[in-house]
């Protein structure tokens, strides 16, 4: 059986604007993080280290995506699914990191199974809704039971609690359907409910809604909730058009909490300036366009779904991740792809980048 394939002409936009996003955030992860490594760890270098090895393997499982045909992919989507489901029940009997099982320690090595989640989702959905698309404009044969399957897994993750991954899961998983064709109407009621369920959630912790509070008057918390969100605002005044030079951030000096990860874009507009933010944005937006094309183009309803969502798994908490640090979005724990520190996301947006390089290679051939 022919698994990799030879000679395939890929989308090169895709694959220049990851590899200089991936690159551009192995600097960028340092710069933000060698004053904390060195504090906590008495190593400068300890979180680029880290970094490097996933964006190695990364690399690597990126390669082989690009070469493996992205139709053997079919039969894995329901095991893949399964699998995630059961990591993240197993993260419950790993002890608390800051009040939550999110991650599986192996040894220094910590997974995120929400990371591999949103990537099993999108091509179990793939092949699943084309395999069922005479089904999908019937309610309780062909909705639901999409709906209950991402209702668990939103579920599982929100009771980490993470409700930023919980969010990204969800909205992913409604624009595959969507795409698809289901009934706008379903999918309206659906998120309805979700967001009756989300908010209830929201104020089931005193903490939770407090965020979402201060998200309205920023300055009114700016000692406590706000203090992250003052802190970006800060960075972001400071740079200026073209920054106060790379290395000289005075918001990583313990101002900005963990600068290295969800804020990682505040301390590049401090450091980079806004030029290289709109760089950024530029770079984001050519890779959204790009898959999108390649979904629109592409020669079958299961590769126009995955296509779609590997897009999308990459490009909303993006989007989400800008907005949450320019302050038009609530605080949420969404890394920026391929710049935040963050191996498990790192190297599940590497693969999921090289499958949609397969999938528009298929479309040059085609």
């Amino acid at each position: 059986m022919k698994w990799f394939e030879k000679g395939l002409n890929f989308d090169r936009w895709i694959l220049v604007t990851v590899l200089a996003l991936a690159f551009f955030g192995m600097v960028m992860i340092y710069s933000t993080s060698s004053v904390l490594a060195a504090d906590r760890y008495h190593d400068g270098y300890y979180f680029l280290k880290k970094t490097l090895i996933a964006l190695g393997l990364g690399l690597g499982l990126m390669i082989a995506a690009m070469r493996l045909d992205h139709n053997r992919l079919r039969v894995f989507g329901g095991m893949m699914l399964f699998i995630s489901l059961l990591l993240l029940l197993i993260v419950f009997f790993f002890p608390a990191a800051r009040g939550a099982h999110r991650w599986l320690h192996f040894g220094p090595f910590p997974f995120q199974p929400s990371e591999f989640a949103k990537l099993a989702i999108v091509i179990y959905l793939a092949h699943s809704l084309d395999k069922r698309q005479e089904k999908l404009g019937h309610f309780w044969s062909g909705v639901a039971p999409y709906l209950a399957i991402i209702g668990i897994l939103v579920g599982i993750v929100l009771f980490e609690p993470d409700f930023g991954g919980a969010l990204a899961i969800a909205l992913l998983s409604f624009a595959i359907l969507y795409t698809a064709g289901i009934k706008l109407k379903y999918l309206v009621s659906a998120g309805l409910a979700g967001t009756a369920a989300g908010l209830f959630f929201l104020t089931r912790e005193e903490y939770r809604w407090q965020r979402l509070i201060s998200f309205i008057d920023p300055w009114k918390y700016a000692k406590d909730e706000a203090f992250q969100l003052i802190q970006s605002f800060l960075a972001f005044g400071s740079g200026g058009l073209f920054g106060v030079g790379l290395g000289m951030s005075h918001q990583k000096m313990f101002y900005l909490p963990d600068a290295h990860t969800d804020f990682i874009l505040s301390v590049i507009a401090e450091e980079c300036g806004w030029v290289v933010v709109f760089a950024i944005i530029i770079a984001y937006a050519v890779f959204l366009t790009r898959g999108v094309w390649v979904a629109l183009k592409s020669p079958n309803n299961y590769s126009r779904y995955l296509a779609m969502g590997l897009t999308l798994m990459i490009a909303m908490p993006a989007v989400i991740n800008m907005a949450v640090v320019t302050g038009l979005l609530p605080t949420k724990g969404l890394v920026l792809p391929f710049l935040s520190y963050g191996g498990s996301s790192l190297i599940i947006n590497m693969l999921a980048a090289g499958i949609l390089l397969n999938v528009s290679a298929k479309r040059y051939q085609g």
